[in-house]
Protein backbone atom coordinates (compact mmCIF):
# COMPACT_ATOMS: atom_id res chain seq x y z
CA UNK A 1 0.00 0.00 0.00
CA UNK A 2 1.58 3.54 -1.13
CA UNK A 3 2.87 5.86 1.45
CA UNK A 4 0.60 9.02 2.17
CA UNK A 5 3.27 11.20 0.53
CA UNK A 6 3.31 8.73 -2.54
CA UNK A 7 -0.28 9.21 -3.05
CA UNK A 8 0.14 13.24 -2.62
CA UNK A 9 3.44 12.98 -5.33
CA UNK A 10 1.46 10.32 -7.33
CA UNK A 11 -1.43 13.57 -7.81
CA UNK A 12 0.78 16.16 -8.13
CA UNK A 13 2.60 14.34 -10.48
CA UNK A 14 -0.25 13.73 -12.67
CA UNK A 15 -1.50 17.07 -12.77
CA UNK A 16 2.07 18.04 -14.02
CA UNK A 17 2.22 15.51 -17.03
CA UNK A 18 -1.17 16.17 -17.89
CA UNK A 19 -0.84 19.78 -18.54
CA UNK A 20 -2.89 20.99 -15.21
CA UNK A 21 0.28 22.76 -13.73
CA UNK A 22 2.19 24.81 -16.74
CA UNK A 23 5.75 24.91 -16.70
CA UNK A 24 6.68 27.38 -14.79
CA UNK A 25 3.66 27.79 -12.23
CA UNK A 26 3.64 28.12 -8.44
CA UNK A 27 2.31 25.23 -6.45
CA UNK A 28 0.06 26.02 -3.38
CA UNK A 29 2.48 26.44 -0.34
CA UNK A 30 2.95 23.74 1.79
CA UNK A 31 0.59 24.25 4.64
CA UNK A 32 -2.35 24.38 2.07
CA UNK A 33 -1.57 21.63 0.16
CA UNK A 34 -1.55 19.94 3.74
CA UNK A 35 -5.01 21.12 4.38
CA UNK A 36 -6.04 20.05 0.69
CA UNK A 37 -4.68 16.53 1.45
CA UNK A 38 -5.45 16.60 5.02
CA UNK A 39 -1.84 15.52 5.72
CA UNK A 40 0.69 17.01 7.43
CA UNK A 41 3.46 19.61 6.66
CA UNK A 42 6.30 16.82 7.09
CA UNK A 43 3.84 14.34 5.03
CA UNK A 44 3.61 16.92 1.90
CA UNK A 45 7.25 17.77 2.17
CA UNK A 46 8.37 14.41 2.00
CA UNK A 47 6.18 14.08 -1.38
CA UNK A 48 7.62 17.54 -2.44
CA UNK A 49 10.91 16.57 -2.21
CA UNK A 50 10.20 13.43 -4.01
CA UNK A 51 8.96 15.08 -6.68
CA UNK A 52 11.71 17.60 -6.73
CA UNK A 53 14.67 14.32 -7.15
CA UNK A 54 12.52 13.00 -9.84
CA UNK A 55 13.12 17.00 -11.60
CA UNK A 56 9.39 17.98 -12.20
CA UNK A 57 9.37 20.84 -9.33
CA UNK A 58 11.79 23.13 -8.76
CA UNK A 59 12.59 24.42 -4.30
CA UNK A 60 13.03 28.13 -4.70
CA UNK A 61 14.27 29.14 -1.42
CA UNK A 62 11.62 32.07 -0.08
CA UNK A 63 9.65 31.54 -2.74
CA UNK A 64 7.70 28.39 -2.63
CA UNK A 65 7.66 25.27 -5.06
CA UNK A 66 7.35 25.44 -9.02
CA UNK A 67 6.67 23.10 -12.06
CA UNK A 68 10.10 22.94 -13.71
CA UNK A 69 10.68 23.85 -17.49
CA UNK A 70 11.41 21.14 -19.49
CA UNK A 71 15.44 21.20 -21.02
CA UNK A 72 16.22 21.06 -24.46
CA UNK A 73 17.12 17.03 -24.83
CA UNK A 74 20.10 16.56 -26.58
CA UNK A 75 20.52 13.48 -28.48
CA UNK A 76 24.26 12.32 -29.34
CA UNK A 77 25.10 9.38 -31.85
CA UNK A 78 28.22 7.59 -32.60
CA UNK A 79 27.18 9.05 -36.34
CA UNK A 80 28.55 12.62 -35.59
CA UNK A 81 32.01 12.07 -36.28
CA UNK A 82 31.58 10.86 -39.63
CA UNK A 83 29.44 14.13 -40.21
CA UNK A 84 32.16 16.21 -38.79
CA UNK A 85 34.70 14.82 -41.15
CA UNK A 86 32.57 15.32 -43.75
CA UNK A 87 32.08 18.86 -42.78
CA UNK A 88 35.61 19.59 -42.36
CA UNK A 89 36.68 20.01 -46.83
CA UNK A 90 33.38 21.96 -47.33
CA UNK A 91 33.12 25.64 -47.75
CA UNK A 92 33.27 27.98 -45.45
CA UNK A 93 29.11 28.82 -45.68
CA UNK A 94 28.56 25.21 -45.48
CA UNK A 95 30.48 24.85 -42.21
CA UNK A 96 28.90 28.04 -40.57
CA UNK A 97 24.99 27.04 -41.61
CA UNK A 98 25.16 24.92 -38.49
CA UNK A 99 27.29 22.61 -35.70
CA UNK A 100 27.51 19.83 -33.91
CA UNK A 101 24.97 21.18 -31.24
CA UNK A 102 22.37 21.88 -33.54
CA UNK A 103 22.78 18.65 -35.14
CA UNK A 104 21.85 17.18 -31.60
CA UNK A 105 19.42 19.58 -30.20
CA UNK A 106 17.50 20.89 -33.26
CA UNK A 107 17.93 24.51 -32.54
CA UNK A 108 19.08 27.17 -34.98
CA UNK A 109 22.41 28.63 -34.60
CA UNK A 110 20.54 31.93 -33.24
CA UNK A 111 18.65 29.80 -30.98
CA UNK A 112 22.59 29.24 -28.78
CA UNK A 113 24.82 31.44 -26.95
CA UNK A 114 28.49 29.95 -26.85
CA UNK A 115 31.66 30.31 -24.80
CA UNK A 116 35.12 29.36 -25.37
CA UNK A 117 38.04 29.94 -23.40
CA UNK A 118 41.31 29.01 -24.22
CA UNK A 119 44.58 28.88 -22.25
CA UNK A 120 48.21 27.07 -22.40
CA UNK A 121 49.33 24.62 -20.04
CA UNK A 122 52.26 22.02 -19.49
CA UNK A 123 51.18 18.84 -19.90
CA UNK A 124 50.45 16.56 -16.66
CA UNK A 125 52.00 12.89 -16.54
CA UNK A 126 48.49 11.48 -18.20
CA UNK A 127 48.07 13.39 -21.06
CA UNK A 128 51.74 13.65 -22.01
CA UNK A 129 51.55 9.90 -22.04
CA UNK A 130 48.52 9.58 -23.83
CA UNK A 131 49.42 12.05 -26.60
CA UNK A 132 52.76 10.17 -26.51
CA UNK A 133 54.74 13.66 -25.75
CA UNK A 134 57.53 13.82 -23.19
CA UNK A 135 55.69 16.05 -20.05
CA UNK A 136 55.20 19.33 -19.76
CA UNK A 137 55.10 19.65 -23.29
CA UNK A 138 53.07 22.56 -23.83
CA UNK A 139 49.13 21.54 -24.57
CA UNK A 140 46.11 24.44 -25.45
CA UNK A 141 43.23 23.64 -23.18
CA UNK A 142 39.98 24.87 -24.61
CA UNK A 143 36.53 24.74 -22.47
CA UNK A 144 33.59 25.14 -24.39
CA UNK A 145 30.25 26.18 -22.50
CA UNK A 146 26.84 26.06 -25.34
CA UNK A 147 23.66 26.74 -24.05
CA UNK A 148 20.30 27.30 -25.02
CA UNK A 149 19.85 31.23 -25.20
CA UNK A 150 16.55 30.58 -23.38
CA UNK A 151 17.82 28.97 -20.72
CA UNK A 152 20.88 29.18 -18.11
CA UNK A 153 22.41 26.03 -17.70
CA UNK A 154 24.64 24.57 -20.79
CA UNK A 155 24.06 21.30 -22.34
CA UNK A 156 27.79 20.02 -21.36
CA UNK A 157 30.95 20.75 -19.92
CA UNK A 158 33.58 20.76 -22.23
CA UNK A 159 37.07 20.23 -21.57
CA UNK A 160 39.58 19.98 -25.11
CA UNK A 161 43.34 19.12 -25.28
CA UNK A 162 45.80 19.81 -28.46
CA UNK A 163 49.32 19.40 -28.27
CA UNK A 164 50.40 23.42 -29.35
CA UNK A 165 53.35 22.64 -31.47
CA UNK A 166 51.07 20.19 -33.44
CA UNK A 167 48.61 23.11 -34.63
CA UNK A 168 51.14 26.18 -33.85
CA UNK A 169 51.43 26.32 -37.95
CA UNK A 170 47.92 27.96 -37.99
CA UNK A 171 48.05 30.97 -35.63
CA UNK A 172 44.32 31.53 -35.72
CA UNK A 173 43.75 27.71 -34.03
CA UNK A 174 45.13 29.61 -30.92
CA UNK A 175 42.89 31.99 -30.51
CA UNK A 176 39.44 32.02 -28.86
CA UNK A 177 38.14 34.79 -30.46
CA UNK A 178 38.20 32.61 -33.42
CA UNK A 179 35.34 30.27 -31.63
CA UNK A 180 32.83 29.41 -32.43
CA UNK A 181 34.91 28.06 -35.53
CA UNK A 182 32.79 26.67 -38.57
CA UNK A 183 33.46 22.92 -38.94
CA UNK A 184 34.71 22.21 -35.55
CA UNK A 185 37.89 20.35 -34.30
CA UNK A 186 37.83 18.43 -37.32
CA UNK A 187 38.15 21.14 -39.45
CA UNK A 188 40.54 23.33 -37.10
CA UNK A 189 43.20 20.02 -37.54
CA UNK A 190 42.46 19.73 -41.65
CA UNK A 191 43.78 23.55 -41.84
CA UNK A 192 47.51 22.01 -40.55
CA UNK A 193 46.88 18.92 -42.47
CA UNK A 194 45.80 16.69 -39.91
CA UNK A 195 43.17 14.28 -40.95
CA UNK A 196 41.22 12.53 -38.28
CA UNK A 197 41.25 8.24 -38.70
CA UNK A 198 39.14 7.19 -35.99
CA UNK A 199 38.13 8.73 -32.78
CA UNK A 200 37.84 6.52 -29.26
CA UNK A 201 35.08 7.17 -26.49
CA UNK A 202 34.39 5.55 -23.29
CA UNK A 203 31.57 6.37 -21.10
CA UNK A 204 31.32 6.14 -17.52
CA UNK A 205 28.61 7.85 -14.97
CA UNK A 206 29.03 8.80 -11.47
CA UNK A 207 27.28 11.60 -9.32
CA UNK A 208 28.09 15.14 -9.95
CA UNK A 209 30.21 17.06 -7.65
CA UNK A 210 29.01 20.12 -6.64
CA UNK A 211 30.47 22.54 -8.98
CA UNK A 212 29.27 19.89 -11.84
CA UNK A 213 25.57 20.07 -10.07
CA UNK A 214 25.43 23.93 -9.58
CA UNK A 215 27.11 24.62 -13.41
CA UNK A 216 24.65 21.94 -15.04
CA UNK A 217 21.73 22.82 -12.65
CA UNK A 218 20.56 19.60 -12.17
CA UNK A 219 17.73 18.33 -10.03
CA UNK A 220 18.98 16.20 -6.76
CA UNK A 221 20.03 12.81 -7.05
CA UNK A 222 21.08 12.70 -11.25
CA UNK A 223 23.99 11.89 -12.42
CA UNK A 224 26.18 13.09 -15.39
CA UNK A 225 27.57 10.97 -17.85
CA UNK A 226 31.61 11.35 -18.55
CA UNK A 227 32.58 11.21 -22.00
CA UNK A 228 36.19 10.60 -22.71
CA UNK A 229 36.91 11.29 -26.22
CA UNK A 230 40.58 10.18 -28.27
CA UNK A 231 41.06 11.45 -31.36
CA UNK A 232 43.58 9.76 -33.61
CA UNK A 233 45.31 10.37 -36.68
CA UNK A 234 45.76 8.84 -40.04
CA UNK A 235 49.68 7.74 -38.93
CA UNK A 236 48.05 6.72 -35.46
CA UNK A 237 48.86 9.79 -33.66
CA UNK A 238 46.50 10.95 -30.80
CA UNK A 239 45.71 14.63 -31.51
CA UNK A 240 42.95 15.85 -29.30
CA UNK A 241 41.24 14.63 -26.32
CA UNK A 242 38.07 15.60 -24.65
CA UNK A 243 36.65 15.40 -21.68
CA UNK A 244 32.49 15.98 -21.62
CA UNK A 245 30.01 15.73 -18.88
CA UNK A 246 26.82 15.34 -19.88
CA UNK A 247 23.69 15.94 -17.63
CA UNK A 248 22.16 12.59 -17.17
CA UNK A 249 18.59 14.15 -17.00
CA UNK A 250 18.54 16.13 -20.66
CA UNK A 251 20.95 13.56 -22.55
CA UNK A 252 20.55 10.71 -24.74
CA UNK A 253 22.97 8.34 -26.44
CA UNK A 254 22.14 6.58 -29.46
CA UNK A 255 24.33 3.89 -30.83
CA UNK A 256 23.22 2.80 -34.39
CA UNK A 257 25.67 -0.42 -35.63
CA UNK A 258 25.29 -1.37 -39.08
CA UNK A 259 26.31 -5.20 -39.39
CA UNK A 260 28.11 -6.59 -42.52
CA UNK A 261 25.57 -8.87 -44.72
CA UNK A 262 26.42 -12.34 -45.30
Amino acid sequence: MPKAYEVIADDIRRSIREGERKPGARLPAETELAERYRRSVPTVQSALRLLSEEGLIDKRHGLGNFVRRPRTLAVRDNRRHQWEKDRARQPLHRRAATGATERETGLDARDLVFHASYREIKAPRTLAEAFGVPARTLLLERRYRTRCAAETAPFSLVTSYLVRDMIAANPALLDEANEPWPGGTQHQLHTVGIEVDRVEERFTARPPTPEEAAELELPPGTSVILLHKTSYDVEGRVVDISDVTLPGDRTELLFTTSLERW
